[in-house]
């Protein structure tokens, strides 16, 4: 498992708007990591050409350096020139977004990512997101920004500016407070490459498609234990054992529910909001309610499956 420091002193917390889109650009270009919101959960932000930068992130969150980041850009035009778009990337981007889908593409020729960015991989992932502060704080620092979510690596992700405080302490110097992320669940990933179009990532915006055969490591979130709580998880739980925070959904209504009208979009955006009450419970042990396999729920199943996988 991995070992985080203590967290020290709390950062620096603007609300989004100028002063602080001003404030983290400055830091960005000085190479210092920071909080931002985004529609999915808070990213920890840095420059994705800039090595020295790019270690930062990983130092910060503990994170395995051979799991590759997800590249932010504010534009479709900024993307072309850090990756090769065959028709049906392109078509994608043009459909999708600003939005939380993510695409796995082969590096331009001459992309200035850095090589960490991307693990040393071929490919690199990259998103444009629909949330404003991301998008402004791309355009104020002129560069495309690394951006995993902004919490220990493998623990539960961010969907509130408290949430990053909490987790990072003084690893992270400034927090974007843009209140409760909309979708409170990464973005889908896939990759594309010769036509064809892989799920890698399961998320908010359904494709159709099933998860495809795995080759490897080729994005983030594919680590088998990932997004996991600091207490044993159990999954597929209608009833809780006496040491255990029942998250409920739908007819099990458990300590809280994720829905109790059984509502996959409400239980997606609460996921993370209740995986972190279930940590500061005074139970030793989270218990989690069946989740149906469709739709947003297997997303959610998805990530609630690597939270209670072994930790290594």
């Amino acid at each position: 498992m991995v070992q985080v420091k203590d967290q020290g002193p709390a950062p620096r917390v603007l609300r989004y708007g100028p002063e602080a889109i001003a404030a983290a650009a400055r830091l960005v270009a000085r190479g210092i990591p920071v909080a931002v919101p985004t529609e999915t959960v808070y990213g920890l932000a840095a420059d994705a050409t800039d090595a020295r930068a790019v270690a930062r992130i990983y130092e910060a969150k503990g994170r395995p350096q051979f799991n590759p980041l997800i590249v932010h850009v504010a534009t479709i035009d900024q993307a072309l020139a850090l990756a090769r778009f065959e028709p049906a990337a392109g078509q994608l981007a043009e459909q999708y977004w600003p939005g939380p889908l993510t695409l796995v593409l082969p590096l331009a020729e001459d992309s200035p990512i850095a090589a960490l960015t991307t693990a040393g991989l071929p490919t690199v992932a990259l998103r444009c997101s629909a949330h404003p502060a991301m998008r402004d704080l791309i355009l104020a620092s002129g560069r495309p920004l690394a951006a995993p979510s902004a919490n220990p690596s493998g623990r539960v992700s961010p969907t509130r500016a408290e949430h990053v405080v909490a987790a990072l302490g003084d690893r992270v110097a400034l927090v974007i407070d843009g209140g409760p992320t909309l979708h409170g669940l990464e973005s889908t990933i896939v990759a594309v490459a010769d036509g064809e179009v892989r799920l890698l990532r399961p998320g908010p915006i359904d494709l159709g498609l099933a998860a495809g055969d795995l080759r490897g490591i080729e994005a983030p979130g594919q680590m088998s234990s990932h997004y996991a709580p600091a207490k044993p998880l159990r999954l597929e739980a209608n009833i809780a054992q006496p040491d255990e925070w029942h998250i409920g959904f739908g007819a099990v209504r458990g300590d809280v529910s994720l829905s109790e009208a059984g509502d996959l979009v409400e239980a997606a955006a609460r996921l993370f909001d209740l995986l972190h009450a279930a940590e500061r419970s005074d139970r030793c042990a989270i218990a989690v309610a069946p989740i149906p396999e469709s739709g947003l729920g297997i997303a959610i199943n998805d990530r609630l499956r690597r939270a209670g996988a072994p930790r290594a």
